[in-house]
């Protein structure tokens, strides 16, 4: 009978040194590894204490993993996965990559869990039959791309980009381009030196109707008193207009107004017919590029240019079919610096910032 008792408690020390010495790494156990958190000193369930565990370490993984900008070009989203064993001391160790996504996915996701470990953060251990054990814990981190916003902020307005009904002019585009025509005046101060060109408007369509200016583009460099012409004519165009909708309310939207300006003297004749033959050509010289004729094509534009030198716009066509034809120095000097200036305009009084 002693012979049996001594054998017994042989048997019992011979197990307790296997469960000391054991290397297992278990895939399930009776409770799974989680954060040592403040969630530990709650007086709740082993449930409660695990979905507070859960939430502080999504907090710290979503706070910390950057979408890799290459994924996000290729428009790779999903869920990567970060394996890794949590020992019995609540350190991890064999962090690896189980699932990656491709674009970066993958090393973005273990960066962060290798943090964790730079970081010192430690882990209640698995238990098996109330002892710790060495579990094998995956990790998922989700990328997700963002939905764009309906909107886009400029200065303190929202300006929607997505509509269900878009910003229309009551009567159509030929209605709009009939009232501008009628309500533009070409200032007299322009006549004494044949000015001409175009200005671009960027007008904010609130949603209860108001016309404001956004930005005022001159592309000929022709002045205050034609930016103020410009200015009158587009907000004039004020209760014309039938609002964007989004989500079936009236949305403030934007929308660009081209005005051109052409003198109305008698001698200013021939240089206003010079002006738009030239466009006319620098029109053609394009079409002719598209259709494989980029040396006629280029000459025919630059002859245009060589014509109105100062002329934003022709430079910017001739900038622009350079640039097509990787003639990047000459594309360089027609768009690195445009004679034309953009101006935003002052939310009150429509006063142009230099």
């Amino acid at each position: 009978m002693k012979h049996f008792f001594l054998t017994g408690v042989a048997l019992l020390l011979a197990w307790a040194a296997l469960s000391q010495s054991d290397t297992t790494i278990y895939k399930a156990v009776t409770e799974m590894p989680r954060l040592l958190t403040p969630c530990e000193t709650l007086d709740t369930t082993m449930a409660a204490k695990q979905q507070c565990a859960n939430q502080i370490m999504l907090q710290y993984v979503y706070e910390r993993v950057v979408y890799p900008q290459a994924a996000i070009q290729q428009g790779i989203e999903g869920t990567a996965v970060i394996t890794f064993v949590v020992e019995k001391d609540g350190s991890i160790s064999g962090t690896q990559i189980a699932r990656d996504l491709g674009g970066g996915t993958g090393p973005a996701a273990l960066s962060v869990v290798l943090r964790m470990q730079e970081d010192g953060i430690r882990w209640v251990p698995g238990q098996m039959n109330g002892q710790p054990v060495r579990v094998q814990f995956n990790l998922p981190i989700r990328f997700k791309l963002e939905d764009p916003d309906p909107f886009v902020l400029v200065g303190r307005d929202t300006v929607y980009t997505q509509f269900d009904e878009a910003l229309s002019f009551k009567g159509g585009v030929e209605a709009l381009q009939t009232f501008l025509a009628d309500a533009l005046t070409y200032p007299a101060s322009g006549n004494e030196d044949c000015r001409m060109g175009q200005i671009d408007i960027q007008v904010l369509v609130e949603s209860d109707g108001n016309v404001r200016i956004l930005d005022v583009t001159d592309y000929n460099d022709l002045g205050f008193d034609f930016w103020y012409a410009a200015i009158d004519a587009a907000t004039s165009t004020y209760g014309q207009w039938n609002p964007a909708r989004f989500q079936g309310r009236a949305v403030n939207s934007a929308f660009d107004l081209s005005l051109s300006f052409t003198p109305v003297d008698p001698g200013c004749a021939a240089a206003a017919d010079a002006f738009v033959a030239a466009h006319n050509a620098a029109n053609e010289g394009v079409d002719m590029v598209n259709e494989g004729r980029v040396e006629e094509g280029l000459a025919k534009i630059s002859a245009a240019v060589a014509a109105f030198p100062d002329d934003a716009q022709l430079r910017s066509l001739r900038g622009q079919v350079y640039l097509s034809q990787n003639q990047l120095s000459e594309a360089c000097e027609d768009l690195r610096c445009p004679p034309h200036r953009t101006h935003a305009l002052v939310r009150r009084g429509h006063r142009c910032s230099m």
